[in-house]
């Protein structure tokens, strides 16, 4: 009977951890898509205070003077983008990504001046002076840190974009832009148009 204990934990601890081994995020990220390059994760033993109500809808009244052309509001503090079409019959919110710091963090009034299906990325200069082992460029594919589609705005190096690091969504991760899943800014992408009026704040 003890022979059979033992078998039987040993079988469960095996199961168990080969469990956890499939559970276990993809380790073949390219050096852009990192770990370094997204917030590390709080110590889960920590007690934290929830804000439950700062995922939540909004009007677009206290932040624009009409909808003409659309409207987008990017809310860093929340991780949120909320757009509503020019008629006002159609509003989404989606889960975002933000900048890693507040220094690469840019608030204020923009527009979509450019819609890019499978775009190219290139790190800016001040991103290749911190990471010179980056790479030059990087095409459309699974390794593009911008996703599947991306909305370029009148800053220079500003998008809204996707990722195909899933990872990054509601957290801290990047240099600048704003992060949707590639599946919320397709949808995000056949709305807006050139010339829909942003807001981040």
């Amino acid at each position: 009977m003890s022979d059979k204990k033992f078998t039987l934990s040993s079988r469960r601890a095996f199961l168990a951890g080969s469990a956890a081994m499939l559970a276990t995020p993809a380790l073949a990220q390219s050096s852009v898509n990192s770990d370094t390059t997204t917030e590390t994760e709080r110590d889960l033993t920590e007690s934290v205070r929830r804000n439950t109500s700062s995922f939540r809808t909004l009007d677009w009244q206290p932040y624009f003077t009409n909808t003409k052309n659309g409207a987008i509001l990017v809310d860093i503090d929340s991780r949120a983008v909320h757009y509503w079409s020019e008629d006002q019959s159609i509003y989404k919110l989606y889960p975002s990504s933000v900048p890693l710091t507040e220094e690469l963090t840019r608030r204020g009034r923009t527009s979509v001046i450019q819609k890019v299906v499978g775009p190219t990325w290139r790190p800016t200069p001040s991103m290749l002076e911190r990471n010179p082992e980056w790479p030059a460029v990087i095409g459309p594919g699974p390794d593009n840190p911008l996703g599947t589609h991306a909305l370029y705005l009148s800053w220079t190096y500003y998008r809204i974009h996707g990722t195909h690091d899933t990872r990054k969504i509601g957290r801290r991760s990047s240099n600048g832009c704003v992060g949707l899943y590639n599946e919320h800014i397709a949808e995000l992408f056949g709305m807006a148009n050139v010339g829909t009026q942003v807001l981040l704040i």
